[in-house]
């Protein structure tokens, strides 16, 4: 480029064709003073200082901008933590990380974790006792141990001789840890015929817990070493039930039942024959204690029945027996219907019939009670017949 003003530079073309058309137009401050710069060959220093200026001016403003960041209320906070943060002395120091600390808030739940293990509960193998309160029944009992209701007969079989009749409030049951029966050892028995008779090994009965025996010290099978009198459990055993049920009674022959208490009647009768078809005895349609379960020893069902609440005769009949029972019925009344069917209705607490009554559908026949071997108010009702034996009353009740 030439040091003369009126010489156009030589290296300065593209400058030159961009000033010469404003040079012409002559119309504008900035295009004439721009040619006059070209002209004394301050164009590129010009363009040099502005972009140098430009860039400072960018510089600053960033600089505001960040400055102005970490004055806020959410920079703040880190700028000071930052601030704070001690700084080792010496040439290559590290700068050390500030503490982080949690900010508070109202919002936040406070949880206390209590961590434990939590013991499954070891099976019980001993034998324990129950005292029978009010209302209770061998399947209420049963339920509440988690038991067969057998398995309570069972292991009552000495002091309730396996007639679910027998208990009472106030008596104290055995109740095995398991499902099965009881047996007291006897002088002059086997291991093998008694495994046999409640269909079970002889190493179940020497493997249960609670029988306390010994494989190695049990001795001869055939004459084991146990004391008699020994309380054996005998898990998954059965028992046999005797013959509980009162005899079949008839208008045709009532004596027959002279052996089953004071309220047997004598001679035969006749009288009106029934439907039937079967009514409830009581209001109330559902049970208070046992169901029909013959497993159970238990033929009949317990109807639910306030004290003194009235009983009515299912069907038309012969009243049979009238009175008190000694196996474990209390207050009972039996009627006859005629084509070998009858009905027994017990524990009542009154009788309001006598033998040889005819009776009708819907009379009162007594009143709902808990007499004999019964742990509350209810009412015994069975249906027996000669052809089916004693039917379940669900399958014939209306």
């Amino acid at each position: 480029m030439s040091i003369y003003p009126n010489t156009p530079p030589e290296s300065d073309d593209l400058y030159l064709s961009e000033a010469q058309p404003a040079s012409k137009a002559g119309s504008s401050f900035l295009a004439k003073l721009w040619q006059r710069l070209v002209n004394l060959g301050l164009d590129k220093r010009v363009a040099r200082l502005g972009s140098v200026v430009f860039t400072a001016l960018l510089l600053v403003g960033v600089v505001l901008i960040m400055g102005r960041f970490y004055a806020s209320p959410s920079g703040g906070a880190a700028s000071a933590e930052l601030r704070s943060a001690p700084v080792t002395e010496g040439a290559n120091a590290a700068l050390a990380v500030p503490a982080f600390v949690m900010a508070e808030s109202d919002t936040a739940i406070d949880r206390q974790i209590s961590l434990h293990t939590i013991l499954p509960a070891l099976p019980r193998t001993e034998i324990i006792t129950y005292t029978i309160q009010p209302g209770d029944s061998l399947f209420s009992i049963a339920e509440k141990f988690e038991l067969k209701p057998e398995t309570i007969l069972w292991g009552n079989r000495y002091t309730l001789g396996d007639d679910p009749h027998m208990i009472y409030a106030g008596q104290e049951l055995l109740i095995l840890p398991v499902d099965g029966t009881l047996h007291r050892w006897s002088a002059g028995e086997g291991l093998n015929g008694v495994a046999e008779y409640y269909g079970v090994t002889p190493e179940d009965i020497i493997n249960y817990p609670a029988n306390h025996l010994c494989a190695a010290t049990i001795g001869d099978y055939a004459n084991p070493n146990i004391a008699p009198g020994t309380l054996l459990v005998i898990p998954g055993g059965k028992g046999e039930f005797p013959d509980w049920r009162t005899p079949r009674i008839t208008r045709e022959n009532p004596a027959t039942a002279v052996n089953v208490g004071p309220g047997a009647c004598t001679g035969s009768y006749d009288g009106v024959m029934g439907t039937l078809i079967f009514t409830w005895p009581v209001a109330n349609h559902y049970l208070t204690g046992y169901d029909y379960d013959p497993d159970a020893n238990h033929f009949g069902i317990d109807i639910f029945g306030e004290m003194g609440e009235p009983v009515h005769a299912a069907d038309n009949g012969v009243v049979v027996y009238a009175g008190w029972n000694d196996w474990g019925y209390g207050e009972m009344v039996v009627i006859d219907h005629g084509q070998g069917w009858q009905s027994l209705y017990a524990h009542l607490s009154t009788v309001e019939v006598s033998c040889g009554q005819e009776v009708y559908q819907g009379d009162v026949i007594g009143t709902v009670g808990s007499t004999g071997s019964s742990s509350g108010p209810h009412l015994h009702f069975e249906l027996r017949s000669d052809e089916f034996g004693r039917v379940n009353p669900w399958d014939f009740l209306q």
